[in-house]
């Protein structure tokens, strides 16, 4: 897959991404169908296989169970064929399925050093915050996107962000950081402006539920998959999809879908 550069950054990305909560979290999710948590060597053959596929950027986060754990020990040896992305602000308890929010500077240092021991590295590439829906209070009320910066001028993070739930605080994240995650799918167009900001000034943008979750691969009046990605990689404002899933034949034809509608733009 052709990398593509992440907004005024060194990093480039791949246009799909790996998204890795369901290696660390089966519970409190919203998926259609229900899953087992895949053992080591399962997962370890799904990491191959995305990078066989061309994938350099593999997505996880506090909120996501046991994952940044898991990923550390399973990918040494390989932290410079990775873009990893990663968030501050939400918390999980695997015991209770249920989540909690912190966004205080204090606790983004605490969390970002804990990210730091459990992936197995002295840097993240990518940092976003993991916003619980109030976007716009959080980056003003915390300054959490200035204390991002801070870690970044330090060296412990190369890019920052915000994984955002309203247009005013995607455009906002956007103007204090250097991407944004927001949803956008066939189902979901309503944060579109927030991927016309961000082609037109040059950042990033990464989305989340490209495939609603896998409701969409449900619909059967059309090849849900393909339609998907025709209409997400059509918005010059996209830089990678996040993709979700721990099943190797899904992995193999989403990434042949997203080649397939790269290539009808690039024709």
């Amino acid at each position: 897959m052709i990398k593509r550069e992440l907004a005024q950054t060194s990093l480039k990305i791949s246009p799909i991404g790996l998204g890795t909560v369901k290696i660390g979290r089966d519970k409190g999710v919203k998926y259609p169908t229900g899953f087992t948590i895949p053992d080591d060597k399962a997962v370890l053959d799904l990491i191959a296989q995305a990078k066989d596929l061309g994938i350099n950027l593999i997505d996880t986060a506090p909120a996501y169970g046991n994952s940044e754990e898991r990923l550390g020990p399973l990918l040494k040896g390989q932290r410079n064929d990775w873009v990893i992305c990663s968030k501050v602000g939400e918390e999980f308890d695997n015991t209770t399925g249920e989540s909690g929010f912190n966004f205080t500077p204090e606790h983004v240092q605490y969390s970002v050093e804990r990210s730091l021991k459990r992936l197995h590295t002295d840097y993240i590439d990518m940092l976003l915050v993991h916003s619980d829906g109030n976007d716009v209070e959080i980056i003003r009320k915390y300054g959490i996107l200035d204390v991002l910066e801070e870690l970044k001028q330090s060296g412990k993070i190369r890019a920052t962000g915000m994984s955002t739930k309203t247009v005013e605080g995607g455009l906002l994240a956007l103007e204090k950081s250097d991407c944004a995650m927001v949803t956008y799918n066939l189902n979901h167009r309503d944060e579109e402006a927030v991927l016309d900001y961000a082609a037109q000034n040059n950042k990033g943008i990464l989305l989340k539920k490209a495939l609603a979750s896998g409701h969409i691969c449900l619909d059967q009046t059309q090849d849900p998959i393909q339609a998907s990605f025709d209409f997400i990689y059509a918005h010059p404002g996209v830089t990678s999809a996040i993709i979700g899933t721990i099943n190797p034949k899904h992995l193999a034809s989403n990434v042949n879908a997203a080649n397939a509608a790269l290539s009808k733009l690039a024709i």
